[in-house]
């Protein structure tokens, strides 16, 4: 039977994993991540502190799984306020053609947080 806490667990592995995929384009600086940034005003020496923290949260979530609630708490909210930051970066900038990535990463995030909350 799939369970709310069935869903946190899957909903949280695929938040993590989603988040350390990107934090490494972030930290190699990956020609759509340079791309994307340019476009929105991040300047690429920005990079490798916004994929260290995308890591953070990844690492945050994967050990609220294993057992440290609040941290993976604070991970979700913290990638949920990273994702919204995004998310207005590219409505400053007006680039709406790709808003979608940031969009889903938010989606994401913000599952993984009202899940982690009502799996409690």
């Amino acid at each position: 039977m799939f369970t709310v806490h069935t869903a946190y667990v899957v909903v949280t592995l695929i938040t993590a994993c989603l988040n350390a995929a990107v934090a490494v384009a972030d930290l190699v600086k990956a020609p759509f991540v340079l791309a994307t940034s340019g476009e929105v005003g991040v300047p690429s020496a920005w990079l490798p502190y916004l994929g260290a923290l995308k890591a953070a949260g990844a690492v945050g979530l994967l050990l609220g799984l294993l057992g440290i609630r609040p941290l993976g708490i604070a991970a979700a909210v913290g990638l949920v306020l990273f994702f919204l930051g995004a998310l207005a970066a590219h409505v400053r900038a007006r680039v709406f053609h790709n808003i979608a990535f940031p969009m889903a990463f938010f989606a994401f995030a913000a599952a993984t947080l009202t899940l982690v909350v009502v799996a409690g």
